[in-house]
């Protein structure tokens, strides 16, 4: 295998990683029955980093949104953008009516790029004009220009690069800002990581306007010189047709979409396939296991999030169930005092030492600072530490649960739930109670009765008394926002009456 390009740099920008492409024509980007070679494709974000700079007011920030599914055009833009063009706005095509025109106006968007498909998305916003690029003035606009040409030293690894929203599970939504080292420094780190060359072919299903697919697919490939696969939207059957179409070797994940493939059906020549690698995050310790036995993948679940001021790493030896070993900075902290919390006691998760590659959320000093409270990162994710010095996950801050005094994660729970054989989601929450709360559970489970939950539950040795969900929905589907996360605000607003109280 050729030599990965990041085996080869420094670069601390992926300014400084695109020349090296741009003189390849044997690798680049596949789309469908399409191929762009990385010289076209240098070129054709060149022309777009010139063209919507010339369009751009120069005494406002320069944002441009994109409002695009996973095709070319974003991709073209998106290495515009990492030329110094401009700043990309990655707009969540899920959302819909005035929340959509709010996240373009709260970050200050000069344009916005759609497409015939979600031009119909976004309503008339008078001060934010639409370009659209199936149109005839995009053709002219970018056929007239230019390409921009790179200048070394022009791009600083702390520049604004793109806007990503976080994934608004909860509530609304935050513009997390997003500079050029914050994908270029992972982007490096992994293509060395993972052995990866030109001989490499990625696959990017993810949706493009978050961190998953620019930060684990784009950036990684870039790095590393080799090819990617556009598919414009994640299909689980799609999935395993692409990989042996277009001989895919790496993939990033997020945990659902991964357990959606391995519930396709099996087929004779899936250990066969080219697939070595799937990197990603919230796959269970099941999913990971059965799919490096099926596509013969090694399979690396990492902890992490757009802010990025906390990663963690599985490493060989750690346990199933854990994230991976606790290292400095990275701490387990009392969330009111900050201070570090005994083996065993649930905390937050934090990065002891500062903000890590946190660049704050753009427009929003209150929430930046509060996720800095204290002089250390708050990731606002629950976890424990074990005797052995490996962090288990234990839920969000706002799921955490008071039962009869005692502060219970809902994910050590929801592992337990989905022992059952015939339970494929589960999503526990908090019931009110007169003090404190009770156990909720919504799962998704065929087939389940409630006296086969019961007596489940009652041979499960490590589900204390006080994790027993007392109120139980039975549903065929739970709200998810783009990224596959479960929408939990939605979903407590969708419950009406539960379907079980069981009781042990």
């Amino acid at each position: 295998m050729t030599a990965p390009a990041a085996a080869v740099t420094d670069a601390r920008t992926l300014a400084e990683l695109l020349p090296a492409l741009a003189g390849v024509d044997d690798r680049g980007l596949y789309f469908e029955d399409g191929f762009t070679s990385w010289r076209q494709h240098i070129d054709a974000s060149g022309r777009r980093a010139t063209a919507l700079r010339g369009r751009l007011d120069p005494d406002c920030p320069p944002h441009i949104g994109v409002l695009l599914p996973n095709v070319p055009e974003f991709s073209y833009l998106f290495g515009a953008a990492a030329m110094g063009g401009f700043v990309l706005v990655g707009l969540n095509s899920t959302r819909r009516g005035q929340a959509l025109v709010d996240d373009v106006l709260r970050s200050d968007c000069q344009l916005v790029i759609v497409s015939d498909e979600t031009a119909e998305l976004l309503p008339n916003i008078e001060s934010v004009p639409t370009l659209n690029v199936d149109g005839e003035d995009w053709s002219r606009l970018i056929e007239g220009s230019a390409p921009v040409r790179y200048v070394e030293g022009a791009v600083q690894p702390d520049d604004l690069l793109m806007l990503i929203f976080t994934s608004g599970t909860t509530g609304d939504p935050k513009a997390v800002r997003c500079s050029q080292r914050k994908f270029a420094a992972p982007g490096v780190m992994l293509a060395e990581r993972f052995g990866m060359g030109s001989d490499d072919v990625s696959y990017l299903s993810m949706p493009m306007f978050h961190s998953n697919s620019m930060v684990a697919g784009w950036s990684v490939t870039v790095a590393a010189g080799a090819s990617m696969v556009l598919r414009k939207k994640f299909s689980a059957s799609g999935f395993c047709d692409d990989v042996r179409r277009y001989g895919i070797t790496y993939a990033n994940y997020v945990g659902k979409p991964l357990h959606y493939v391995l519930a396709t059906p099996e087929r004779p020549d899936d250990a066969e396939v080219s697939l070595r690698i799937m990197y990603g995050n919230e796959a269970s310790a099941a999913d990971r296991a059965e799919f490096a036995r099926r596509f013969g993948a090694r399979v690396v679940d990492g902890f992490g999030s757009t802010e990025a001021g906390v990663s963690i790493t599985r490493t060989p030896d750690t346990p199933d169930a854990a994230l991976g070993p606790l290292r400095e900075p990275n701490a387990i902290v009392d969330p009111d005092s900050g201070e570090p919390t005994p083996v065993g006691e649930i905390g937050e998760i934090v990065n002891a030492s500062g903000p890590g590659l946190f660049d704050g959320y753009y427009g929003d000093d209150a929430a930046t600072a509060e996720r800095l409270r204290g002089g250390m990162y708050r990731t606002g994710d629950l976890g424990w530490v074990d005797a052995d010095g490996y962090v288990y996950f234990a839920g969000r801050i706002g799921d955490w649960l008071r039962v009869d005094g005692e502060n219970l994660g809902t994910r050590p729970i929801e592992q337990i739930l989905l022992r059952h054989p015939r339970i494929r989601e589960a999503t526990v929450l908090g019931v009110p109670a007169e003090i404190g709360d009770t156990v909720g559970a919504v799962l998704v489970a065929p087939g389940l009765t409630e006296a086969s939950l019961i007596e489940f539950l009652l041979a499960q040795a490590d589900l204390g008394p006080k994790q027993w969900p007392t109120t139980v929905w039975v549903t065929d589907e739970v709200p998810e926002t783009a990224t596959f996360k479960t929408a939990r605000a939605a979903l407590t607003a969708s419950l009406g009456e539960p379907t079980w109280r069981p009781t042990p």
